[in-house]
């Protein structure tokens, strides 16, 4: 069975966890988002009793 030798999964397993690790992580993390969040205003909102048909 060739799928035991570890000689050339071993490499592609230690590869790609590389790329998972180094590579994308830092893409992601320079990504700005285009829309900036804007803050919540500080107004309470009014809440009112509820109306409940059933009782």
């Amino acid at each position: 069975m060739p799928q035991t030798n570890p000689n050339p999964w071993f490499m592609i397993l230690v590869y790609t966890w590389m790329l998972f690790l180094v590579i994308i992580p830092t893409k992601v993390l320079s990504y700005t988002s285009p829309n900036k969040p804007t803050p919540a205003s500080p107004k309470k909102h009014e809440t009112g009793a509820w109306y409940w048909p059933w009782s």
